[in-house]
């Protein structure tokens, strides 16, 4: 479990991780990802993050409940009309790694759009569909994750579908391929318990592009 929590800091075992296996082969040697392309090949959308947060939010049983959440801005320059259809992931440093909405009650996105206050706003099934070109028809989109793991000391988010570029690797146990996708990657530092009462902005440390 070693290689999982320090899954960012080593950047290791990322194909595992891209295949959605979630755990490492016992046996398999450790591989470096590929890195994306210097400078971009394929077609690419402009993607603006806002601030990782932790609220606490009430069910539709009235039972509130933790949950983590994001904004973002996507905007087409790519010189076509593009079909957009994001997937969002977030891992804990103790291996734990959720895709958005899983759990997530829709009146939960309903309240965090209350809260937030911004009229172009709209919640992860929305905000997909055909993105025209420009910054009149760029989208303001709203991420959640159900919040289990309140003791993890780092966060990621794990964001694709804002790129085409994608690149085959081979996996290290069985040589069967594996595609990775070009992905933003957000780092959080999050040390000490997380308290989702005081609906607090998580620290990040890094914004790059990764393939997995």
């Amino acid at each position: 479990m070693t290689a999982i929590r320090r899954l960012n800091a080593a950047y290791l075992a990322v194909a595992c991780l891209a295949a959605g296996l979630g755990f490492l082969i016992a046996g398999a040697p450790a591989i470096a990802a590929p890195e994306p392309d210097a400078v971009p090949r394929r077609w690419e959308f402009r993607m603006e993050p806002g601030d990782l947060r932790i609220a606490c939010v009430s069910t539709p049983n009235g039972e509130p409940r933790a949950y983590f959440y994001m904004t973002y801005t996507v905007t087409n320059a790519t010189g076509q009309d593009r079909f957009f259809a994001p997937r969002f992931e977030l891992a804990t440093d103790n291996g734990e790694i959720v895709r958005s909405g899983k759990n997530v009650p829709p009146e939960v996105a309903d309240e965090l759009i209350r809260r937030i206050d911004n009229p172009f706003l709209k919640s992860e099934i929305d905000v997909q569909g055909l993105l025209l070109q420009g910054d009149e028809y760029r989208r303001d989109g709203l991420v959640v994750w159900r919040a289990d793991d309140l003791l993890a000391d780092e966060i990621s988010v794990y964001a694709a579908g804002f790129s085409g570029e994608t690149r085959t690797i081979d996996r290290p146990d069985n040589g069967e391929p594996i595609l990775l996708r070009k992905t933003i990657m957000l780092r959080h530092s999050t040390p000490g318990d997380l308290d989702c009462r005081d609906d607090r902005t998580l620290e990040r440390i890094s914004t790059r592009w990764i393939m997995r």
